[in-house]
Formats: structure tokens, sequence, C-alpha cells
């Protein structure tokens, strides 16, 4: 996958430097996960499974039929679809760094194909004790949750760095769930693992302001609008760039930047934030990766008129 910024010449082909367990992901029907570079920087997209959600979650704001039409154009079905739930792990230097944790097991979701993240880390040679650094993109449980897994912390290092912003940490101190539009159990579920992940980790959380170097070309930059806190994490090495736009792009942020959806604290300035970003990429050319984005999500954006029109990138076999 030529994944380099517009007039910079081709990276060699390199895949993240990592030991496969044997005989892993044999009983997987599908591609977990998938590995490329940027500059120095590996990257390595892994996929947490799917969260099945209500279609009016993707724009609730919308006139019903124009929601049903799009999603006819789209092939997908009209009542509820699974939402990809992506994370990513870097590895920059001498550090490894995980960019959010995935969803965990809430068993009063009953929700068995999401919160595969750890299994297929380990199946992809990643112990959780090289992990260095972790970057929250926000408190969302589908964020967080994998770090709530009975027995995970105790093999995380005790040094680890849980990076967030700190706005983000003082939202979820008093939650205020007015203007999202949540199915019945997630405004519940959602405050109780942020309460739990910031009784478990507060001595681990490392806050920032506007925005954080990770690590050697890897900074997290706060942008608000889908939670108070919500960053993005942005990848730059060798004349190349990366952006892991967390929750502020959905499958329907480019053709309909303006619909809003379910989870969005701020639905208003999570437009403005969705809208400005996908400037930006286009501006640049360079990649984009996104939470719930179909697996591995990585593509490119390109300016459609008055809104953007999403490239997936071919993979590289």
């Amino acid at each position: 996958m030529n994944l380099v910024v517009r007039n910079q010449p081709q990276p060699a082909p390199m895949k993240l430097t990592i030991t496969p367990v044997a005989g892993s992901g044999s009983k997987e029907p599908v591609p977990s996960r998938y590995a490329l570079r940027v500059g120095d920087i590996d990257v390595m997209v892994i996929s947490d499974g799917v969260l099945p959600l209500p279609t009016a979650m993707l724009a609730h704001n919308a006139d019903p039929v124009a929601r049903a039409a799009w999603l006819l154009d789209m092939f997908l079905p009209q009542d509820a679809f699974d939402w990809p739930l992506n994370a990513v792990a870097l590895r920059s230097g001498k550090q490894t760094i995980l960019v959010d944790a995935g969803l965990g097991l809430d068993p009063d979701l009953h929700l068995p194909r999401a919160g595969q993240l750890l299994q297929r880390l380990a199946a992809a040679g990643i112990d959780l004790p090289s992990v260095t650094d972790i970057v929250l993109t926000h408190m969302h449980m589908d964020h967080v949750g994998g770090l709530l897994i009975d027995g995970v912390k105790q093999q995380l290092r005790p040094d680890l760095r849980i990076h967030v912003a700190a706005a983000e940490v003082a939202f979820w101190k008093a939650p205020d769930f007015s203007r999202t539009q949540m199915p019945n159990g997630f405004p519940d579920a959602l405050r109780a693992t942020a309460k739990k992940f910031l009784a478990v980790y507060r001595k681990n959380i490392c806050t920032f302001v506007d925005e954080a170097e990770v690590a050697r070309g890897v900074v997290a930059r706060r942008t608000g609008g889908h939670t108070p806190g919500h960053s993005v994490v942005q990848l730059a090495s060798k004349g190349e760039r990366l952006t892991f736009a967390g929750d502020a792009v959905f499958p329907v942020s480019f053709e309909r930047p303006d619909w809003h959806n379910g989870f969005e604290h701020d639905p208003e300035e999570a437009t403005r934030v969705r809208v400005r970003l996908l400037r930006e990429v286009a501006a640049t050319g360079e990649p984009l990766v996104a939470t719930h984005l179909p697996f591995p999500s990585i593509g490119r954006v390109a300016v459609d008129g008055d809104a953007f029109r999403w490239v997936p990138a071919y993979w590289d076999y």
C-alpha cells in the first residue's frame, strides 16, 4: 500500500517488527490486523470487532427519508448494522504505543463480537508489558474498556503512561448526556466505565491541554466536539503523515458531515471539527484512519463540492 504524501518518494514496504504467535488467527475467517509504515514509525491497525447499533445513531438529525436513501445507496440495512471498532498499535524508536484500548467485556451489553483487541494483540505477538504508552482519543467505553478486563492492569508495566486530554478527564467527573441520542443502557454503561477507569489508572494518567508529543513523530491533539476532550493522533516522519481520527469521522461523514452522530456530546462543535479535519487531510493527501470506518479503515479524503469523498487505499499483499 503506497501510503505516502503526494510528491514524496515511495517508502520501502515494511511490516511491524513483531514475532507472530505460531498458528495465531487460524480460527478467524477474515483478517483482523494490517501493518504499514509511516516514515520510521511502524503502524498496525487492529480490529476490536464490531458493535451492532441502530442506523439512526449515524444521523439522528437527518430526515429519515434522506437517511434511508443513504443506507440504500450504501447497500446497508435500514434498521441496524455493525459498526467497526479499530485501534492502532505504533512503534516509534523504543516506544510501543497503543492508541485506544477497545471495548473490553461488558456482559450487560451483550456484545459478543466486540472486545477482541487484547486477543488480537497477542495473536500479533504484541505483549502488554511491551506497551510503554497508551493514547486515548476519548473515554467512551469502546476506547477504554479493554484496560478494565480482569488481569490486564497486572500485565501492564508500572510506569505506563496513559495520555488523555485534561478536558476529557474533567468532563467524566460529571458527564452531561443531554445532547446525545443513545440506546437505553449506554449512558449508564459509559458513565460507569469512565468512573472505573479513572479510579483504576489515576496514577498512570498524563494529561495535556492542547497537544502532547507522545513519541518522536507521534502527537496527540485535542479537537473537542465528540466529547470535550476528544483528540486525534497525528503521525509525521520523513515527509510522510497519517492521522488517526478517533470518533471525529464516521461512514456518513464524507457525504454528509453535517449529520449528527448519536454519541456526540456537542453535535454542532463535532460537525465543525469534522469539516476542519477532513479539509486538512484532503489538503495534505495523507492517509486517514478512524475508529468506526470499515477495517482496515485506511484511505484518503478528497473534496467533493461542499462535501467530501472517501477513497479507500488498495491493500498491499
